[in-house]
């Protein structure tokens, strides 16, 4: 197993993963276009003790649909949000599959708030 790396658009916060994820995901939650810029983000989960990141981060927290706090770590320098910790699942790590700039990345295997995507988004 190759490590992955991912890292912010300066290159100061990086995350790097020691293991295949456990489930990426394509949400179509209104949280998750705000946060991206676009109509959906895409997120690969990792075991907590995989992950390990580097560099300075912020945190921003709120609290996602499922009633459970989310927080998010990004860079203070260029803003990008690179990985993040669901309250719901506190043994996995999130990390934001455009960090990775890995156009071989594996493709999500399922895509959750359906019913708040653009109409001219192909479902998964």
């Amino acid at each position: 197993m190759m490590a992955r790396l991912a890292t912010c658009a300066c290159g100061q916060l990086r995350v790097t993963c020691q293991s295949e994820p456990l489930r990426i995901s394509l949400c179509h939650c209104l949280e998750c276009q705000r946060r991206t810029g676009s109509t959906y983000g895409v997120a690969a989960f990792f075991p907590r003790a995989d992950v390990e990141p580097q560099g300075e981060a912020r945190e921003y927290s709120r609290i996602g649909d499922s009633g459970s706090a989310v927080v998010f770590h990004f860079c203070p320098n260029c803003g990008t949000s690179v990985y993040w910790e669901p309250g719901r699942a506190p043994d996995l790590i999130g990390v934001a599959v455009g960090a990775f700039a890995d156009p071989d990345f594996p493709a999500p295997s399922q895509s959750v708030f359906t019913q708040r995507r653009h109409r001219w988004v192909a479902d998964k």
